[in-house]
């Protein structure tokens, strides 16, 4: 074996630069394909995580303007959601809905301490209305059940008009804030990318809005649904309950927005499974080309060494060891060159990962290449490396050895 190695060695140095040239092809399509794939990861990577912090299993409605006439009533009529569209969406949708909850939104009230105070207003939730949000909690707790029932006031700030109410270096948690006329308790503070609303109890919203019993959202918990074709079908039954009660054409879907997290997530989801396919595909096509150079060069090998092989023949080497030494050959440039590919992707992959935890580049997560993969690459090279070498070595095994020892 040690022979066959030195052997193998020795006709790569005698042809340095037709090597270094076809392995060079080698490398680049194995480096694209490694960076290529950590970049697709990260990405993979940054929307799981996007879906992860939202409740991605619920639809989220909003009233809108009925621009078809139905039922004797004109077109451009605006639909206004109500308190009691949470319990006919419920009732009439039972096997699909898993929870319903709403938004009361205030613009105009301000929310004020000692020190400073906001215009963003309040909006008045249900303790799924964080995570419907994509909020992250940062210290205390968030609205609950308890407060919910028995109309607390209680409030949770974002974190940035915490440090604007109170100071940077001050806890809020327990102290008192003014909304509008009425106090209330600092229970928690968030963090969100763009949302800085104030958030009360949805019953102490209620109770604030001077009797009305209109609501801005109505978010739909949702269950039982697998596939795209389930959300549509959802979708559709919410748009004919509400149809009904608040007497629009079903299919104005003007009449109420209806924003589909869960066909949103399954489609994101399809989208990325396509990007790691098609990176794949990208990747072995650009190292085929490197695989076929590899295979000119053997064919070629093949040809120059007829004489040897002729004599190695004469003297009585089995056809098998011959093509053993081609393969080997072929599977020596082929990993040789493609782990410098691999690790020069790797160290790419690296430098990715560093700029996205340090918020650089934000839509990526972790883009790195992980074991599991680099075993897959290592299993590409090698069979890669077998086909390469593999009709050169048959071709070798046609050379008879009386006519390679005559060629010169």
């Amino acid at each position: 074996m040690l022979d066959l190695f030195n052997e193998i060695l020795a006709t790569l140095r005698h042809n340095k630069l037709r090597t270094a040239l076809t392995g060079f092809a080698v490398s680049w399509g194995i480096f694209l394909l490694i960076v290529l794939l950590s970049v697709s990861q990260g990405l993979i990577n940054g929307m799981e995580a996007m879906f992860s912090e939202r409740d991605f299993e619920s639809m989220t409605i909003s009233g809108g303007w009925a621009h078809k006439p139905f039922d004797g009533l004109s077109e451009d009529r605006p639909i206004k959601l109500r308190d009691r569209d949470l319990t006919i969406l419920a009732s009439k949708n039972g096997n699909v809905v898993a929870s319903v909850a709403a938004n009361i939104n205030s613009d105009s009230t301000i929310v004020s301490t000692q020190k400073d105070y906001l215009t963003d207003g309040y909006t008045g939730v249900y303790p799924s209305g964080l995570h419907a949000e994509g909020g992250k909690l940062k210290r205390g707790r968030f609205i609950n059940d308890s407060d919910i029932r028995e109309k607390r006031r209680v409030i949770v700030l974002h974190e940035k008009n915490a440090d604007i109410l109170f100071g940077e270096h001050v806890n809020p948690i327990g102290c008192q804030v003014k909304v509008g006329e009425l106090s209330f308790l600092v229970v928690g503070t968030y963090a969100h990318e763009w949302n800085k609303r104030s958030f009360i109890p949805y019953s102490t919203a209620r109770s604030m809005s001077g009797g009305s019993d209109k609501v801005n959202r109505i978010t739909v918990g949702v269950k039982n649904l697998t596939t795209i074709a389930d959300g549509e079908r959802a979708e559709k039954s919410f748009r004919q309950t509400l149809g009904r009660e608040h007497r629009f054409d079903p299919s104005d879907n003007s009449a109420v927005w209806i924003w589909n997290r869960f066909n949103n997530h399954l489609t994101t989801s399809s989208a990325m499974n396509a990007l790691q396919f098609a990176v794949w595909v990208i990747g072995l096509l650009t190292m085929l080309s490197g695989i076929v150079g590899v295979s000119n060069i053997m064919f070629v090998s093949v040809r120059e060494r007829t004489h040897e092989i002729g004599v190695k023949r004469a003297i009585g080497a089995r056809p098998f060891a011959i093509l053993k030494q081609i393969i080997l050959e072929s599977i020596a440039i082929t990993t040789l060159f493609g782990y410098i590919g691999i690790i020069l992707g790797l160290l790419v992959a690296q430098f990715l990962n560093t700029m996205a935890e340090e918020g650089e580049w934000a839509f990526m997560k972790n883009p790195s290449v992980n074991i599991a993969i680099a075993l897959q690459v290592t299993v590409v090279l090698i069979v890669a490396g077998a086909l390469a070498g593999l009709f050169p070595a048959i071709k070798s095994l046609k050379i008879k050895p009386v006519e390679a020892l005559r060629d010169e």
